[in-house]
């Protein structure tokens, strides 16, 4: 199941700490996505990736595998690709930055999730030059999940880097996705006319909690 150009995919995570984590939800979040109009998912670890089948819908899976002394996290080892294609996840999402990590290099995982599971791959990065080198790698798709949130990109700014989204459509031939502080819906179409060939978007549709945070400090000034 290939993404749709000028498509809308809806990330559904919930962290350990917030009231909604757990399959059952991001199944139900999933459901309400695809009936509002997104056409792929992004979900986190196999069992709700699973859980987010149900929608029919493309599905992006990462793998969060956390350590203390890298800063790599998603989708670190074939070995959590491999458990992510066992759980149904139609494209496999990669930290493909240069960072230190305790895993595979991007070139060995892009490589063996192409050869060995069939996959396509989703590469998030956060900068031209990590773009241009995951397209020379293969990945199927490019994204700007990590701009901002890299120690050379920070601090992250409030607003989406559409200059990346620009630069990386002007120099690689393959698809390039916009993710990461699209939490308005001009600010998703503002991505489209920069060139990304889909958008993602996370809390500003699955995270109650952080939308009514927003609300709240408005509201006391």
């Amino acid at each position: 199941m290939k993404l749709e150009r000028g498509s809308l995919i809806v990330s559904c995570q919930a962290r350990a700490d917030n009231p909604l984590h757990g399959s059952v939800f991001m199944g139900a979040m999933a459901l309400a996505a695809r009936d509002g109009g997104a056409r792929a998912i992004r979900a986190n670890g196999p069992d709700d990736v699973r859980a987010v089948k149900a929608a029919g819908l493309p599905v992006i899976g990462i793998h969060k595998v956390f350590s203390a002394d890298v800063p790599v996290y998603i989708t670190p080892t074939f070995a959590a690709a491999k458990e992510l294609a066992e759980a149904g996840a139609d494209i496999i999402a990669l930290d493909c930055t240069p960072r230190p990590r305790h895993g595979d290099a991007p070139a060995e995982l892009i490589a063996r999730i192409h050869g060995e599971l069939g996959l396509e791959t989703f590469a998030d990065i956060s900068t031209l030059e990590e773009g241009m080198l995951a397209a020379e790698l293969g990945a199927t798709y490019v994204s700007t999940t990590l701009s901002g949130y890299t120690e050379y990109t920070e601090p992250k700014p409030e607003t989406p880097d559409l200059d990346l989204i620009r630069n990386l459509a002007a120099h690689i031939p393959v698809p390039v996705i916009a993710e990461g502080r699209f939490n308005t819906p001009e600010l998703a179409r503002a991505a489209i006319d920069a060139g990304a060939y889909a958008v993602v978007v996370g809390t500003m549709i699955t995270n109650p909690r952080e939308i009514t945070r927003g609300f709240a400090r408005a509201v006391a000034g």
